[in-house]
């Protein structure tokens, strides 16, 4: 029997193994949040759009398929569809036909959201820096990229 109140048993997973699980997600978020607000003070739009236009970049002129850009982006975006809309207003990205598919569409980055991007990305650096890099040494940084990697093998 548990006392009211606890938690209940977890069930074979060490208590620093879900400690270090809730860490990790909450420092995530933590990251992402300090992220968003540094780009916000700087009068730039949110990480996804930064996101969106990295990939795009990336991809060249060819473009993307949605699917293809959701597969690629850093940040998990579940209403990509609303957001490439937003940035196409915006006159940031453009969408045309799938030469390989009439139904669908290719999305590729306008000479403006490349540039918005390179306006974005000393904000962004800079986060990163001040809210992650600086506060791990090399080696450090090296032994997180690692345990991460381990993590993210299917």
């Amino acid at each position: 029997m548990t006392k009211a109140g606890a938690d209940p048993p977890a069930q074979g997973l060490a208590d620093g193994k879900l400690a270090a699980w809730a860490r990790l997600i909450r420092v995530g978020q933590l990251l992402v949040e300090g992220v968003e607000a540094d780009l916000k003070a700087a009068g730039l739009p949110p990480l996804s759009w930064y996101d969106v236009l990295l990939e795009l970049r990336r991809a060249g002129p060819e473009g993307l398929r949605p699917f293809q850009l959701q597969q690629r982006m850093l940040l998990t975006q579940y209403n990509l569809s609303r957001l490439l809309d937003r940035m196409q207003r915006a006159g940031l990205v453009e969408r045309r036909a799938c030469a390989e598919d009439g139904r669908g569409t290719v999305t590729a980055a306008t000479a403006e959201g490349l540039a918005l991007r390179e306006r974005m990305w000393p904000v962004y650096r800079a986060a990163i820096r001040t809210r992650f890099a600086d506060k791990l040494t090399e080696r450090q940084a090296d032994d997180l990229a690692r345990l991460m990697a381990r993590l993210s093998r299917d």
